[in-house]
């Protein structure tokens, strides 16, 4: 059973409680703006689900430090993560819930208020503020940061093309490094740190560090692919070059050594 909420309007930051239910997510961080659905199958992440749906839809969403922890306790979770609205939820046949999130805002737990059947705490909502470096440094910034990733996605890095739009459009710093952060595949520690700075720019900043790894990574690994395939052009030409030379010396009843026919594949093995 689909259940969709469009008539619900979404709140706003400012109506947002100061405590709510919360749901550990593992193997991903979850940004403001963020649309994304999430597989829910462990009992106390469906009850705090459940919770939110019976109020105004609203989840606090975090990470865990621990992707392999089944049971996490408060000690297993970052404090820092983000305010989501359910959209959609689905009931799926094995049990599990598939809902549709929507990043709002990020918060920082305060004090834990519950931990069973589910988590829910006491929040923080923390709200972006306004860049205060030199617009200058601002556009250098936002201006770098496309060219990186253009540069990556030229070496190879897949990214979703509505992204790449999104991004092309963007001029708002801290939305520009949260929307890269979040489609790079980084690992979560990594995505946790970007999530975690508040400056706008200097998130950015850190975003644009990230891009300039990946190139060299990227830079590197065609480097090793390149070299790999030329060792194996070189093997494949070897062995084409010895079996047409084992012909040629059946074709002579392998008499003649001296054949310069026979000497010429032999010195082009030799190369």
């Amino acid at each position: 059973m689909t259940e969709d909420y469009p008539d619900i309007p979404t709140p706003s930051i400012e109506q947002i409680p100061g405590e709510l239910p919360l749901l550990p997510v593992r193997d991903i961080v979850v940004f403001p703006y963020m649309v994304l659905p999430l597989f829910v199958g462990r009992e106390i992440s469906i009850k705090a689900i459940e919770a939110a749906l019976s109020t105004n839809r609203l989840i606090f969403l975090t990470t865990q430090k621990n992707q392999e922890v089944e049971v996490p306790e408060a000690q297993d979770l970052y404090q820092l993560g983000t305010v989501g609205v359910i959209m959609r939820m689905l009931k799926l046949p094995d049990a599990r819930i598939k809902i549709l999130v929507q990043g709002l805002t990020k918060a920082r737990i305060q004090e834990f208020t519950k931990t069973d059947p589910f988590f829910s705490a006491r929040i923080e909502t923390l709200t972006e503020s306004a860049t205060a470096h030199p617009s200058l440094e601002k556009e250098a910034m936002i201006r770098s940061t496309r060219e990186a990733l253009e540069k990556i996605v030229g070496l190879g890095k897949v990214l979703m093309p509505d992204v790449l739009t999104v991004i092309e459009n963007l001029d708002d710093p801290g939305r520009l490094a949260d929307i890269i952060a979040s489609n790079l595949g980084l690992n979560v520690e990594t995505t946790q740190g970007v999530l975690e700075i508040e400056d706008p720019l200097l998130r950015l900043r850190r975003v644009n560090e990230i891009l300039g790894n990946e190139q060299d990574v990227l830079s590197m690994q065609q480097k090793i692919q390149a070299e790999a395939k030329g060792e194996m052009d070189k093997t494949q030409r070897e062995y084409f070059l010895r079996e047409q030379l084992k012909a040629i010396q059946k074709e002579l009843g392998e008499l003649d050594d001296r054949s310069e026919e026979v000497a010429e594949f032999r010195r082009k093995i030799q190369e």
